[in-house]
């Protein structure tokens, strides 16, 4: 009998399934395979352009390699280059990448619920974090079928890491035919965005109705599409989960095209490579040998990609303006029980505040280590907050679209969950409904959450508005100014910082040129 059903169980499938048949986009054709939930086909491991390596290694991304016959989608593709390792708390399995690494590792992956092309479900790309020196499309947290489920077409996307996705040098600048170099992982992005608006309506996607996310990193790239000409028109809502702020993006400095030129010039004399032919020889393992002061190369202004910061564009209002929603996590950069801190600790760390030092520890007194562990925390909260929502109100200056501001403070249960709070990224699986990824002890008050998380951002994706039936209403910044909104255990909105002096003192130190602090 229990072979009968299985037998049973197994005929079904295919007719709960989405789209059965094979699927032809750029390249030819492919094939999917059933999600956890028949409901949901996943396409797995499809390349969006060519492998970047040999002589295309430093290139912008060309056309993917057409192939022969239905291309099999059922395992994700290689991962780019990076050192992997199984977990780095408070990051557990199922925030790390798990599959090979290659320098072939342009892929992408699709989950959609649709029973076929045509049915114009609105789009979300998922741009993963890392510090843009490692991640995947590919990781656990990541999956698409949580919020495929919910009638959205999910992207997720490599883009490549580290030196391979940021490397400047004079001679890349000559070679490119646009005077630059770098920035080639923000390339390989906006092609992922061209893929994605030529083929995903074959997927039962609207290319007219798509969303770009991103977390940490992901969410500096994210800003960066916003900025870049190149992806105009390509995205027509954006999520940047912990990466907005005055400094990394309204007053944003970032690296110039000649300094990095020259941190590349260096690196390659002290790889003994005398030409892009020898870099372009090295392995990766060569290339990310420990090298005393060896440069990190980054996003770079380079007058193609982004032809200015993300800070001028928006004063400038030259910024791709889509609706946007952002925000920050309790623990993102303290306030945890990680540490005790002492009154010295923090009389010492309020430094960083230079000539307004003295002013933070009126507004944060510690008179005693457990008054400053208390201050410690609200401070860290309360500039986390500021940091986002002077952000928005640069932003509003010459943004038309609406921006929603957010507090993520649930405490992820499992391992070290005291010591580690509402920790960096801890927000994803409940915003991307993804905790059956994952063997943490959840709860059905988990389960409720990321029911109303994922729900938020399932309506931003389908209108550029989080709201929706059975919500707590989420308000836009210009809706009701100087308030973000909690979400975890509660859905509510909250004052930006403790009282209007707090918010003050951060408008003071965020949004006006200081004198360098102590030290400095």
């Amino acid at each position: 009998m229990r072979r009968v059903t299985t037998l049973l169980v197994c005929a079904v499938l295919p007719l709960n399934a989405a789209i059965t048949k094979p699927v032809k986009i750029a390249g030819g054709q492919v094939q999917g395979v059933p999600g956890k939930d028949a409901s949901i086909t996943a396409f797995k491991g499809i390349p969006f352009a060519a492998p970047p390596v040999g002589d295309l290694r430093w290139r912008a991304p060309k056309p993917v390699v057409p192939w022969q016959g239905i291309r099999k989608t059922g395992q994700f593709g290689n991962s780019c280059m990076q050192n992997i390792v199984d977990e780095k708390k408070p990051w557990t399995y199922e925030f790390m990448t798990h599959t090979d690494v290659s320098e072939d590792c342009l892929f992408l992956n699709v989950w959609t619920g649709a029973k076929a092309a045509g049915e114009k479900r609105p789009v979300y790309i998922y741009i993963h974090g890392g510090g843009n020196t490692e991640g995947s499309g590919a990781v656990p947290s990541y999956d698409g079928e949580g919020l495929a489920k919910k009638g959205v077409v999910v992207v997720t996307v490599n883009y490549r890491l580290g030196i391979l996705g940021f490397f400047t040098h004079p001679e890349l600048t000559a070679e490119s035919g646009v005077h630059a170099s770098g920035n080639y992982a923000l390339l390989d992005l906006i092609a992922a965005l061209h893929w994605v608006h030529d083929n995903i309506a074959a997927f039962g996607g609207n290319p007219g109705r798509v969303t770009i996310g991103g977390q940490s990193a992901g969410a500096s790239d994210v800003h960066s599409m916003v900025t870049s000409p190149l992806a105009k028109g390509l995205f027509h809502g954006a999520i940047a989960e912990s990466g907005s702020s005055v400094s990394g993006l309204g007053l944003m400095n970032s690296a110039t095209l000649a300094n990095q030129e020259k941190a590349g010039e260096r690196f390659a004399e002290a790889k003994g490579a005398h030409s892009l032919a020898d870099l372009r020889k090295l392995s990766w393992k060569d290339l990310t040998a420990p090298m005393q002061g060896a440069p990190r190369f980054g996003i770079v202004v380079d007058g193609y990609v982004l032809p200015m910061s993300a800070g001028e564009a928006f004063a400038q209002g030259k910024q791709n303006d889509v609706s946007t929603i952002t925000g920050c996590n309790r623990e993102d950069i303290g306030g945890s029980n990680m540490q005790p801190t002492t009154v010295e600790q923090f009389q010492r760390q309020a430094q960083r505040y230079g000539d307004l030092a003295a002013q933070f520890l009126k507004l944060y007194p510690a008179a005693d280590d457990g008054q400053a562990k208390i201050s410690s925390n609200e401070s860290a909260w309360d500039s986390e907050r500021a940091n986002q929502y002077f952000w928005a109100v640069a932003r509003a200056k010459t943004a038309k679209t609406n921006a929603y501001l957010y507090f993520w403070e649930h405490v992820l249960p499992g391992p070290d969950a005291d010591k580690y709070g509402a920790f960096h990224t801890s927000e994803v699986p409940y915003v991307m409904n993804t905790l059956y990824t994952s063997d943490r002890p959840f709860t059905d008050e988990d389960r409720k959450i990321a029911g109303t998380m994922s729900s938020y951002w399932v309506n931003f994706i389908r209108t550029g508005d989080p709201n929706g039936k059975g919500l707590d209403h989420w308000p836009s910044v210009s809706e009701q100014p100087a308030t973000t909104f909690e979400l975890g255990d509660k859905s509510v909105v909250i004052p930006v910082t403790g009282d209007k002096a707090k918010l003050a003192f951060f408008e003071e130190y965020l949004t006006k040129p200081r004198p360098a602090a102590a030290g400095k």
